[in-house]
């Protein structure tokens, strides 16, 4: 299996990817380390290429014997990841841009990198699992189902996953850290960030003032009956489903229904009015290419951490889709992704629509 294969490990300096990279050599596998260089602004540091990050990278490499590469990509996150950041707020949405960095740079121009240097796969730390069925990639969740990281994988396509690799799909989080200590690797212990690497560790409506504000002109705050009862700093600083710094006197808990980006105003109201049961989307990448069986059970992730819940999907002709959930659910938020599954299988998502 391993023969002609010549592998490149997409490098963080973190234990996943690390682990991966360590775990493809013991399966004597060639195997190159890359790892991107990403934009943030002057005299910052981004939190996914530190010097720090380049240095643990550095030296697992080293320890592994393979050889290792800094691939300049501040151009192009700029240009597709941060510019899709300042895009969503300004249209008053809330931006998913790490599914937009996996689609449009780690899954396009890394791996044309990687091609171009030789390689025949890309493996990443992601948690998530591949397999061939019926002479088409599937992409599946992770073993692991607390670590998942299918969702963000839900824009990849079988030209992607024809050259991807997953190592860490069978492993537990803990395993994972076992194995880092077990092989010296200098990572081990290193702990996860959470926060958007361009962000250096600050507040994303900071950064939006810094990059022309837009999505933080104050406006009004409606209830639902259309009265207006307050006003808000900007629409970007809100999402769906939020309670906390709506600055408005009521008798109940007030939380954001909807965020109306043409009259810059901010719909409010009790939780009880929070639900919704059906949605569209914008066009659907389906990772096989094509729609599933309609007669087949499907499930929908509306975010990252959101459980999955039942749903039928009613097609357009211009690829967008409209969702009927099996039950109302209160986090369903413009700009965020809504990932389809059938059961453990990811069959595609697209960025749910105002």
């Amino acid at each position: 299996m391993t023969q002609g294969m010549r592998v490149a490990v997409a490098m963080s300096g973190g234990v996943d990817s690390s682990v991966a990279a360590a775990l493809l050599v013991e399966q004597g596998v060639e195997v190159f380390g890359l790892m991107m260089r990403l934009w943030v602004e002057d005299g910052r540091v981004n939190r996914c290429c530190s010097p720090d990050d380049v240095q643990g990278a550095r030296r697992v490499a080293a320890l592994l014997g393979i050889p290792f590469y800094v691939l300049d990509m501040r151009s192009v996150f700029e240009a597709k990841v941060v510019s899709f950041f300042l895009s969503g707020y300004a249209q008053g949405v809330t931006p998913n841009p790490c599914i937009e960095c996996n689609r449009s740079i780690r899954w396009t121009a890394l791996l044309d990198d990687a091609l171009r240097l030789g390689a025949t796969h890309l493996a990443t730390g992601h948690y998530a699992r591949l397999r061939r069925e019926d002479g088409e990639w599937a992409l599946l969740r992770a073993v692991d189902q607390s670590k998942d990281q299918s969702y963000v994988l839900s824009v990849l396509g079988q030209v992607e996953l024809a050259h991807a690799l997953f190592p860490l799909g069978e492993y537990r989080k803990a395993e994972v850290r076992q194995i880092a200590r077990e092989a010296g690797l200098p990572v081990a212990e290193r702990r996860e960030s959470q926060d958007l690497c361009f962000l250096a560790g600050g507040d994303y409506r900071d950064f939006l003032r810094r990059h022309g504000g837009r999505g933080l002109e104050a406006g009004p705050i409606f209830n639902a009956e259309g009265d207006e009862i307050g006003r808000h700093d900007g629409l970007a600083g809100f999402t769906i489903g939020q309670r906390r710094g709506l600055r408005v006197a009521s008798n109940e808990p007030l939380f954001v229904l909807a965020k109306e980006p043409e009259r810059n105003a901010l719909i409010v109201g009790p939780r009880a009015s929070l639900g919704r049961q059906v949605f569209h989307t914008h066009p659907v990448r389906w990772v096989a290419g094509r729609p599933p069986d309609p007669q087949s059970p499907t499930q929908v992730q509306v975010r990252y951490r959101a459980p999955q819940t039942g749903c039928t999907i009613e097609l357009e002709s211009d690829g967008t889709c409209c969702v009927s959930l099996a039950r109302p659910i209160p986090d369903i938020t413009p700009g965020q992704s809504a990932v389809f599954y059938h059961g453990e299988k990811c069959l595609g998502g697209a960025v749910i629509a105002q």
